[in-house]
């Protein structure tokens, strides 16, 4: 039963929100001691809740598209009255004072939020073990969940909830989601408030949906995007209805002409992907979609080697102008008295980046290489509707295995440029190696996340036959 359907069941009565609600509670306090997936549990209002949705459904009430959902929220998105620690000790006591964009309209669509989920301490890595309370477990393999969304990749995988939201800013959702073996959205930038989200870096942040199914993502984008007030950056392009309506081949483009998807892949990928047993899953499962070679298209993205050197010396300096607010006075602790090590390290970076005896150089560099960046995938999706591509170029290190802070920079290079580029990105699982999950990534031009969502279906077919 996918999500959608199990909507309709408690729309129907047949199972309640209640029960779903319950199941849940109990699978997470069973297994959180050794996952460590929430840092925080709903319980006493998520009951209540599902209560109240179980009340209006008897009395023939209309009910909301997440009807009776369990909802599991990032630690670093704001929720009325739940503790918003970002999993640092600098915001531990925190309490959230108003609802992000995405929990009013989660609520108003009457899903459930059954609590606040662990994370890379300022959503700063990529395995989830850069948290000031303890790392998170991967509750399907001995290895690193992945960051910095890690507890919610980590609570859907071990079916601690139906959907949780994460923010990514350069991978954040996507890494979990293919380490975990689940899916995971990347929206378009703009298409999905940041109000009330406690970003890492403003240029690059969308929240977006982890979930076991690609109909709980569907759902779930269907809810928390559209354009806001609230957030200058958001734009009023129309949402499509994305559970209902697959589009044809041919809806996207113009040029089309043989109702197929023009599907592109890059040999610059192919070079960057340590582990070549990864690249060749992918590639197998395009060709099986193309029935052979006929339909793939080679995307030249001349500069996206640059993608990892081009987006930390960005993120450095946003998030260390972000956290001058973290002074200690108004709320938490002083960011540089209680900060961990990671953290520490993109701000400091941020400091040095933006000293004034360098009058803004590497960041302007950056930013320059950011435009090539842009315009190499703005001319690619010129010939293609989508590339596909791995999400990591490695498996994920075991999670006794330590690595450099350079090589977790690294493991970024095929979900950074989709940040850069402002574009839309999802994961689909397609297989594991050696027992690990692996995850397929498919990039579509901004505001396409429709013809993203066909081509994730159509290799999610292909998977499960």
């Amino acid at each position: 039963m996918n999500t959608i359907q199990k909507v309709e069941e408690i729309k129907s009565g047949k199972l309640s929100a209640v029960e779903n609600i319950q199941k849940y509670l109990d699978t997470i306090k069973r297994d959180n001691s050794r996952i460590n997936a929430f840092l925080y549990l709903n319980e006493e209002n998520a009951i209540k809740d599902a209560k109240e949705i179980d009340d209006r459904i008897k009395k023939g009430a209309k009910v909301g598209k997440l009807a009776g959902l369990a909802i599991a929220i990032k630690s670093n998105i704001n929720v009325v009255g739940m503790p918003i620690s970002c999993a640092s000790k600098v915001l531990e006591n925190y309490y959230g004072t108003y609802d992000a964009d995405v929990i009013t309209k989660i609520k108003h669509e009457d899903g459930i939020i059954i609590g606040m989920v662990n994370c890379d301490e300022f959503a700063s890595g990529s395995t989830g073990r850069n948290s000031a309370f303890g790392p998170t477990l991967n509750p399907v393999c001995d290895r690193v969940p992945g960051g910095s969304s890690s507890g919610s990749g980590a609570a859907v995988a071990a079916h601690m909830c139906d959907i949780a939201l994460g923010s990514d800013t350069g991978g954040s959702i996507r890494c979990p989601a293919s380490h975990c073996g689940i899916y995971g959205i990347k929206p378009s930038y703009g298409r999905v408030s940041r109000y009330g989200l406690i970003d890492l870096a403003m240029s690059f942040d969308q929240i977006g949906p982890l979930s076991r199914d690609i109909e709980g993502c569907e759902l779930m984008m269907e809810v928390i995007s559209g354009y806001s007030e609230n957030d200058p950056i958001t734009f009023e392009h129309k949402v499509p209805e994305y559970t209902k309506k697959h589009l044809n081949n041919s809806s996207n483009s113009n040029n089309n002409q043989n109702n197929t998807l023009r599907i592109g892949m890059s040999k610059e990928f192919e070079e960057l992907c340590t582990d070549k047993r990864i690249y060749n899953i992918v590639k197998e499962k395009v060709e099986k979609l193309t029935n052979g070679i006929q339909n793939i298209h080679e995307a030249k993205l001349n500069h996206v080697k640059l993608a990892v050197q081009t987006y930390y010396p960005i993120v450095y300096v946003e998030f260390f102008s972000g956290t001058r607010k973290l002074d200690g006075r108004r709320y938490g602790k002083k960011f540089e008295d209680a900060a961990g090590l990671e953290a520490l390290r993109r701000a400091y970076g941020g400091q040095e980046i933006s000293k004034a005896e360098f009058e803004g150089r590497y960041y302007r560099i950056a930013l320059s290489a950011q435009k090539l960046i842009k315009e190499d995938f703005n001319k690619a999706f010129e010939n293609v509707d989508v590339i596909i591509l791995p999400t990591m170029p490695v498996l994920p290190p075991k999670m006794d295995e330590m690595l450099s802070f350079e090589d977790e920079y690294a493991s970024d290079a095929f979900t950074i440029p989709a940040n850069l580029a402002g574009i839309c990105a999802g994961v689909v699982p397609i297989g594991k190696i050696d027992g690990v999950p692996v995850g397929l990534q498919v990039f579509a031009k901004a505001f396409n996340e429709d013809v993203m969502f066909s081509v994730m279906n159509k290799i999610k077919e292909l998977t499960n036959k």
